[in-house]
């Protein structure tokens, strides 16, 4: 998904770019910007949140905005970049420590629903618009961006392909293509984000206990989810 002839060494760079934008000083505006615009977008929806109600939420000009990000469509692309690269993180902490390829499994599909509301509206905007991946921007920050979501996604989808070729590997996960069932299991995982709402019916540990189960039977195998 990363645009041809980008290399490792441009996406590591681009990568330390937007690291130092995260850590301006103490008086940038910038990690209330992007709590607001998550809740904004999470809520309302992209489409129907104007750029300047999230000037006045955080009680800033609208020009003071650009300080910070070229558009609303760049902040959304940082919301989703963010959220793709905790994601890894999230992965990484979960299935290392995990002895077998069904404990890792079980933990990867857990470690996916630990979520605090705001966490579930950034997953949200996150599965709501991945559209947006697929076509170059013409800002170069949007692009920016765009590029490093791109990277995130591939890297997302190689760590779960691993996870499944060690399963195959090992006998455990009874099934031939580990890179379909791997983009399966991200579907699966993802999907719930769709729909679920902090504070209502389901709880993101029934969610987590049927996904796992879930989970279990598209690899064919009875021990993932089991405690």
């Amino acid at each position: 998904m990363v645009e041809a002839g980008l290399s490792s060494w441009d996406i590591a760079a681009m990568s330390t770019a937007g690291n130092t934008q995260q850590t301006e000083g103490p008086r940038s505006k910038r990690a209330v910007i992007i709590a607001t615009a998550i809740d904004r977008f999470g809520e309302a929806g992209f489409e129907h949140t104007k750029w300047a109600a999230i000037a006045e939420d955080v009680g800033i000009g609208q020009t003071a905005l650009y300080h910070y990000f070229e558009s609303k469509a760049h902040c959304l692309l940082t919301i989703m970049r963010l959220e793709l690269s905790d994601s890894v993180e999230r992965f990484s902490a979960a299935t290392e420590p995990a002895p077998d390829s069904t404990r890792a499994l079980s933990a990867a599909v857990a470690s996916a629903y630990e979520a605090s509301p705001r966490d579930a509206l950034q997953r949200r905007i996150l599965h709501n618009h991945m559209d947006l991946l697929a076509t170059p921007r013409h800002s170069k920050k949007e692009e920016e961006e765009r590029i490093l979501c791109c990277a995130l996604v591939h890297e997302i989808e190689h760590n779960w392909t691993g996870l499944v070729q060690k399963g195959m590997d090992d006998g455990v996960f009874r099934v031939t293509d580990a890179l379909l069932t791997a983009r399966m299991l991200l579907a699966l995982v993802g999907g719930a984000w769709r729909w679920y709402r902090p504070g209502g019916e389901i709880t993101l540990d029934e969610i987590t206990e049927v996904t796992a189960e879930a989970a279990g039977r598209l690899v064919d195998s009875d021990d993932v989810g089991a405690s």
